[in-house]
């Protein structure tokens, strides 16, 4: 019942899809700095070495770089292999974080091929990673210490948006049915799988909202802030240590209460 016991995530082996930076990068940084082994994957070779580099050198953890574009269906199967190649006993958890985002003006310009783009990498991509890691997930998993697939939702896909982002809203809606789905399925094996619906942090997605819309968004939450990546690493840390074990097939928003929006109780006139 001790704090290390039930929270630690010394030594296993983690796979972040969208490591190198934003949210993915939180989640890394919180996992080597509690002695991990982290992998993480992007498109850009360049950034994911630089990054690798400097999140070893914080450790204890240790982290390396596979870069990989995750829209495309081969490289996807390449990496799948190469991380097994690597780690032959396989892995404790996989962190589903990459996606992309889509908005216009107005709903008579948002473009059809935002739907192909947003669908393949924030759903379907999940569902192909998830599916091709499951004999690693496997090797790691015993019934006291499942495997963990964290898949990284949004709260834009719990309520309707701000912004002309339908695609955006409509495919993380998906991406936490898609999680129960899974958990359903993969549970009896020693997997859990669960979502965090994120409210607004920093990160590249939402660099241009918050640099013009911060003091707005910030004032609908109830905690009146932006999120911190220990808000991030600390719901990520805890589905993948022994705390977590026995939640499996739920979306946690790690918002601040922004789907509650300003909504205060106050005692009716009677």
């Amino acid at each position: 019942m001790d704090i290390q016991t039930l929270f630690s995530v010394k030594d296993k082996v983690a796979l972040i899809t969208g490591g190198g930076s934003g949210i993915g990068l939180m989640i890394a940084t919180g996992f080597i700095k509690n002695g991990a082994k982290v992998y993480i994957t992007s498109r850009k070779t360049k950034v994911l070495e630089r990054v690798a580099a400097e999140l070893t050198k914080i450790g204890p953890g240790q982290c390396v770089p596979l870069a990989c574009d995750l829209q495309s269906l081969e490289q996807t199967k390449e990496l799948a292999s190469e991380l097994q190649r690597l780690e032959p006993e396989g892995i404790n958890v996989l962190v589903n974080n990459s996606g992309a985002t889509w908005g216009e003006n107005d709903i008579e310009s948002y473009p059809d091929q935002a739907w192909t783009k947003l669908f393949t990498l924030n759903v379907q991509r999940v569902f192909t990673l998830t599916q091709l890691l499951l004999p690693a997930l496997e090797k790691a998993a015993t019934s006291n210490s499942p495997s963990s697939v964290i898949n990284i939702g949004s709260i834009d896909g719990l309520k309707v948006p701000m912004l002309i982002t339908p695609a955006y809203a409509a495919s993380k809606a998906a991406l936490h049915h898609l999680t129960r789905v899974l958990a359903a399925n993969l549970g009896s094996r020693d997997i859990t799988v669960n979502a965090i619906a994120p409210g607004p942090f920093q990160s590249h997605m939402m660099k241009a909202t918050l640099d013009s819309m911060q003091d707005v968004i910030a004032s609908r939450i109830p905690m009146k802030r932006i999120g911190s990546p220990e808000d991030m690493a600390a719901a990520c840390l805890f589905l993948a240590s022994r705390g977590g074990a026995y939640v499996n097939g739920v979306v946690i928003p790690v918002d601040g209460g922004s789907i509650i929006g300003n909504q205060q109780y106050t005692t009716p006139n009677l």
